[in-house]
């Protein structure tokens, strides 16, 4: 069953409450003041990568969506409003019929963004637009986080799959989200049932340490998997001792074993041997699974091992050491009255502390060089020059409240390779550095 374009919340009715309660204490301001219906657009960006990173990845957008479509208001939830007196009786009543009717413009989820790249655009009233800020970055910040470890990950891997395994590592729900995310930067499988269900993620698994310990000895544990699995089953042996348990894998499962997996000790030299060792004894088409708190970095060091896949977690669910994008939702245009048809004014928060934004409604695109790889990230306000015309990055994800652009994940996924692709070759680089391409700024009228 794929459940991917369902469009189902993931354990609750609603994600009305995935919200900071000064959201909705500017709403009941804001309608008081009869400032809540002014037309408004809200843009989603980031001030800065990540400390060494190159570029992000736009991960979490059809999550986004259905966190959209689900924003409501039931009878609980405004009961536990009126209880806490958070709002008044005239909000409850207008939260009660609450339905996003606006429009949202992003980048397509697998796309690259950069510093000050409008990643996602709401448009509508301050009201509706206001009370969606903070689920809107909870889901972006999260999985574009993990996007982005598992993006370097799996330039590290080359053409060696990946296998996401951390839900142990992290919140029930957030393993599915991560899993999904990671799939979306380069993953190929996951452990975690939970998001093969939801999002039809290839799902991979055979057994743990555990399964060796419970028997008396370590062939019968070998022999009660390969009866059961089949050949073709992938053995775990470094229980006790890596060689013997190579040699009596083969034994029990003969040359056509599909693979054994390593998760302790000097992976490359540990790698090496056991290459060896399968060659010899005939079994030449055994792949070489290895696991062990890896990271990018322990990927790319063993790039020149014999290793056919990795399984990774813990470093993968924190984001590789960054486990948040820095993404936030600022108001940048509104109307000056209620009118539909009052023209959208600039604003920007203007302080000290690297906080500023810059104001009015945006577009993107990326300029190419001759060769057609990315050389900077154009945003601007105001007209599209003509030369950038076919080469803008959002697009249309909400029209009227309605979604108009959920799409199966391997859509992003495959999206994301591409955009990868165009980059500067130095994008794939580990070591530490500035942004693979700049941020140039066009500055025009910003339109209404």
């Amino acid at each position: 069953m794929n459940t991917a374009d369902l469009g189902l919340p993931v354990d609750v009715p609603s994600t009305a409450l995935f919200t900071d309660q000064y959201e909705l204490t500017m709403l009941r301001a804001a309608l008081k003041a009869g400032t809540a219906e002014r037309r408004s657009v809200f843009e989603v960006f980031t001030r800065r990568l990540p400390n060494g990173r190159r570029y992000g990845v736009v991960a979490g957008t059809g999550r986004v969506l259905d966190a959209v479509e689900n924003f409501r208001f039931d009878p609980g939830v405004l009961g536990f409003l009126r209880e806490r007196q958070i709002v008044d009786e005239e909000t409850l009543k207008w939260l009660a019929d609450y339905r996003f009717s606006g429009d949202i413009w992003g980048y397509p989820e697998g796309e690259v963004y950069f510093p000050g790249s409008p990643i996602l655009r709401v448009e509508g009233s301050f009201a509706e637009c206001v009370l969606l800020e903070t689920v809107i970055l909870s889901i972006l910040n999260h999985d574009s986080a993990i996007a982005a470890a598992a993006s370097r990950m799996a330039s590290a891997a080359g053409d060696r799959p990946l296998i996401e395994m951390g839900a142990r590592r992290t919140h029930e729900l957030a393993a599915v989200a991560a899993a999904r995310a990671a799939y979306v930067g380069g993953f190929a499988t996951t452990s975690d049932l939970a998001a093969g269900f939801r999002y039809g993620i290839p799902t991979v698994g055979t057994s743990a340490h555990a399964f060796t310990l419970l028997h008396d000895r370590e062939r019968d544990a070998f022999q009660a998997q390969v009866e059961t699995l089949g050949r073709g089953t992938t053995l775990l042996v470094d229980t006790y001792d890596v060689a013997e348990a190579v040699r009596t894998a083969v034994e029990v499962a003969g040359p056509e074993l599909g693979a054994v997996r390593i998760d302790s000790g000097d992976l490359l030299l540990v790698a090496h041997r056991v290459r060896q060792q399968l060659d010899e004894l005939g079994a030449t088409d055994t792949k070489i699974i290895v696991t062990s708190d890896l990271d990018e970095y322990a990927i790319a060091s063993l790039a020149a091992a014999p290793v056919d896949a990795y399984g990774v977690g813990t470093q993968l669910v924190t984001g590789s050491g960054h486990p948040t994008s820095s993404m936030v939702y600022k108001l940048v245009a509104r109307a000056d009255s209620a009118d539909p048809k009052a023209p959208l004014v600039p604003v920007a928060k203007k302080s000290s502390g690297g906080k500023m934004s810059v104001g009015g409604r945006k577009w993107a695109a990326r300029r190419l060089d001759a060769d057609g790889i990315a050389e900077a990230e154009v945003v601007g306000t105001g007209p599209v020059p003509a030369e950038l015309a076919d080469r803008q990055l959002l697009v249309p994800l909400v029209r009227g409240g309605t979604v108009v652009a959920r799409e199966p994940l391997d859509v992003p996924r495959e999206r994301h390779i591409a955009a990868r692709a165009n980059l500067p070759l130095s994008a794939t680089q580990l070591s530490r550095g500035e942004p693979v391409i700049p941020t140039e700024y066009v500055h025009g009228r910003s339109g209404s």
